[in-house]
């Protein structure tokens, strides 16, 4: 990275606490809102982070950065959030209950919000056992509704998690994930309540392939009033290869039709067909009433975004 694509470098006295989140006001414009992934590394190394959000800037509303995901060891989301908000991308931390007590999760919003991070995602997380380091406890201390709820009392009352009183405590944008397509569907839409009463303004869904399934979950959104208490963002995951759209269909609460894999299967270039489907995908959704953006996630392929907001003429 160049020094001329560097943003200068926010420094604490920067940093005003009635700054409000940028992605918040890109939602309530009434804008299809597009965001990305940017995945910390397993180094201390920023480089990284700061190429990655280079390569986003101009062609997302935000970005998140996901806490070690997969339970892996990466460099903490604040940090990597951090540096990816220097270089001019917007970003969102995403913050999991699996390694953290509320003491901790308290602190670390502290952190966050005097960093100037303004958004937040809040995910139970996978557990250790799918990680890197297995033999590890877990937390799990409050779930990702409990600590919705715990970002939302420091927003909206001034409290800790213990009731008390706190000053110049952290007005987080609040989001939250949901899965349309695991069983049974009518708890998935429990829990999409029970998210968006605890404080949760913006919703992301897991990866959408199947879109006749999305529709219809969408109709019960609506029916619901859903679409008008948060924004919801359909999730759209980028395969460059057969065998990454096969890992993918043996995700737990996954939905990807045959016709998909065959075409992953019978392409002369994989990666194009991958980049092609998720264009597809992406047409289809901006037809569905209700819907307020979309999530890409190129999982190890990030240098692929821009093309496909590009070539689906999003960020005009």
């Amino acid at each position: 990275m160049t020094d001329n694509m560097k943003a200068s470098p926010v420094t604490h006295s920067d940093v005003s606490l009635e700054y409000t989140s940028g992605l918040e006001r890109e939602f309530g414009s009434g804008k299809f809102v597009v965001t990305a992934e940017i995945g910390p590394p397993r180094s201390a190394d920023a480089s990284h982070v700061e190429k990655t959000a280079c390569s986003l800037r101009g062609f997302v509303h935000a970005a998140n950065v996901t806490d070690n995901q997969t339970a892996i060891v990466r460099m903490s989301s604040i940090a990597a959030a951090y540096i990816g908000q220097t270089c001019g991308v917007e970003t969102v931390v995403q913050m999991t209950c699996r390694d953290r007590n509320r003491i901790a999760i308290q602190s670390d919003l502290l952190g966050a919000y005097a960093l100037g991070l303004r958004n937040l995602l809040c995910l139970s997380g996978d557990h250790q056992s799918f990680g890197d380091h297995p033999q590890s406890k877990n937390v799990f201390d409050i779930d990702s509704i409990q600590l919705i709820r715990l970002a939302a009392d420091m927003k909206n009352d001034g409290v800790f998690a213990n009731g008390k009183k706190g000053k110049n405590m952290p007005k987080f944008f609040i989001g939250a994930t949901i899965n349309p397509f695991a069983d049974p569907e009518e708890l998935q839409l429990i829990r999409l309540r029970k998210k968006i009463e605890a404080g949760a303004r913006f919703i992301q869904t897991q990866a959408v392939y199947d879109i006749d399934r999305f529709e219809k979950w969408m109709e019960k959104v609506r029916r619901l009033g859903i679409h008008k208490e948060a924004y919801i963002q359909a999730g759209i995951l980028v395969n460059k290869s057969l065998r990454s759209i096969e890992m993918t269909r043996k995700v737990s609460g996954m939905c990807i039709p045959d016709s998909l894999i065959e075409r992953m299967r019978k392409a002369e270039n994989a990666q194009e067909e991958g980049v092609a489907i998720a264009l597809e995908l992406i047409g289809r959704l901006r037809r569905i009433e209700g819907l307020s953006g979309i999530h890409i996630m190129a999982v190890g392929w990030e240098s692929i975004v821009p093309t496909i907001v590009r070539e689906a003429g999003l960020m005009q």
